[in-house]
């Protein structure tokens, strides 16, 4: 069977690091998809409301979307996903910071971005 015929899997990775401007308003549209949620179990519901309540990161998971993301690309299916996310200390001048790092390039260029 040629490569033409059959299924090709592709693991992409994406990190982004965001800044939080206003707690408040990210919360408050996390809890809005929550509410709009009509397939959520009670008990679930309370909580998730709980959950971004407590933890912007949280909400911020609960507004971000794999499956919104790969959508829309034509040619795709989505076959897994997963996400999380968490509050960091972050230093954009720390070398430790280097997007490039992790695959060993560390070149904006070769990575499609320059």
């Amino acid at each position: 069977m040629s490569t033409t015929e059959t299924s090709q899997f592709v693991r992409l990775r994406v990190e982004l690091v965001v800044e939080i401007e206003n707690v408040e308003t990210v919360t408050g549209a996390a809890l809005r998809r929550i509410a709009d949620d009509s397939d959520m179990p009670a008990d679930e519901r309370v909580h998730a409301e709980s959950a971004v309540t407590e933890d912007t990161a949280e909400a911020l998971a609960y507004l971000v979307d794999p499956f919104d993301l790969i959508g829309e690309v034509p040619g795709v299916d989505l076959a897994q996903a997963s996400w999380s996310s968490e509050s960091i200390d972050y230093d954009p001048d720390s070398p430790e910071w280097d997007l490039g790092e992790d695959d060993g390039r560390g070149n904006d260029e070769e990575d499609g971005l320059g």
